[in-house]
């Protein structure tokens, strides 16, 4: 019996043993997740030379952590280094070359980066970003003051030929309303303006109550100062370019100059940033087909590009201009033909019907 007692005591210290010492296994099989990312998604004026980071929930295997798992793409692929931190925690894509300005750009992490237990994320992450608008290329901007309350402002008359869409304010001076035909105008110009149901902002004239005819003194003269500093701008980075025939070309920004007229036959791209800036020194007429367009590509804006034209300047059927005109003399639009820009004539501008002008922001 006292054997038999012994035998069931050690049995049960071995037991205890086993069952004391041993501890549970731990297997991990929770999927990683990014955390955060820089630059945050959706985030604006990204820096061209800087690197693209995201922090994972937990340590990954840097194994998984390459260039085909993290991965830059704006227009197209974008080449880069990518490394893993110390922790194993945060991921840095170093682009071999500065990216673009004002660029949009996606980072993807895919499914084939793994956490140091194996475990995948459960669906790629992917965020997007734009970078910094770069500094402006081309001359500086011409500066229209006053000039620039007004969408169009002549001198000797405005015609609309049958109804327009007109987004801004019109003026003329140093004529009367009179001067201004086919817009309906309603009231009597005691108020300073009158409106029309084609133009969205106010109607002015020179014989408009004060301080309308002063204000439109002020605002001729500044369409005279643009207008010579535009036309008195020197060293031009493209002279004589294509004998003035513009028609399928790309133009970069800069100061152009023609001592002949202007023809635009077939489109004409005008590509560059949101603040680079052109400037158009035309010593005869501007002449754009029917059908035609200027383009704007790279986000280039109307505001910044100027058609100093010493000749008359003629917008045919349906074609679609961009930029401030600053004209000598007259500016006529063709039946149809649409205006992203400004008309600014020391003479008349002649609406040909179903017109639609739009002014940019200043």
């Amino acid at each position: 019996m006292k054997k038999f007692i012994t035998g069931l005591f050690l049995a049960g210290l071995l037991v205890a043993a086993i069952t004391g010492c041993t501890s549970p296994v731990v297997v991990d099989v929770t999927a990683p997740t990014v955390s955060s990312v820089l630059p945050a998604d959706a985030a604006t004026g990204a820096l061209v030379d800087g690197v693209i980071t995201a922090t994972f929930s937990e340590a990954m295997d840097s194994a998984t952590i390459t260039d085909v798992t993290f991965t830059l793409a704006g227009a197209a692929p974008v080449t880069g280094a990518v490394t893993l931190n110390g922790a194993g925690t945060v991921a840095t894509f170093t682009p071999a070359a500065n990216l673009a300005f004002n660029t949009a750009y996606t980072a993807t992490i895919t499914i084939g980066a793994k956490d140091i237990a194996g475990n995948a994320l459960a669906s790629a992450y992917a965020w997007s970003f734009t970078t910094a608008v770069g500094p402006a290329l081309g001359p500086s901007v011409v500066s229209l003051g006053t000039a620039g309350d007004y969408v169009i402002l002549a001198q000797t008359g405005i015609t609309n030929a049958s109804p327009s869409t007109i987004t801004g304010s019109i003026g003329v001076s140093p004529i009367a309303a009179s001067a201004m035909t086919g817009f309906a105008l309603v009231g009597d110009g005691s108020s300073g303006f009158t409106t029309s149901a084609y133009v969205s902002g106010n109607v002015y004239a020179s014989d408009y109550a004060e301080p309308t005819p002063t204000n439109l003194t002020a605002a001729v003269g500044a369409m005279g100062t643009a207008y010579s500093d535009a036309a008195g701008r020197t060293s031009p980075d493209f002279s004589e370019l294509s004998t003035g025939a513009l028609g399928g070309l790309e133009l970069v920004p800069g100061l152009y100059n023609w001592t002949t007229a202007v023809s635009i036959a077939t489109s004409v791209t005008l590509a560059g940033g949101p603040n680079d800036v052109w400037i158009f020194q035309i010593a005869g007429a501007l002449d754009m087909a029917a059908d035609t367009s200027v383009i704007l590509t790279g986000g280039a804006l109307p505001k910044n590009i100027f058609w100093q034209v010493v000749g008359a300047t003629t917008i045919a059927a349906n074609a679609q201009f961009k930029g401030v005109i600053l004209s000598a003399t007259t500016i006529g639009l063709g039946a149809g033909a649409t205006v992203d820009g400004r008309l600014l004539a020391q003479t008349n501008v002649t609406l040909g019907g179903a017109n639609t002008i739009t002014e940019p922001a200043l």
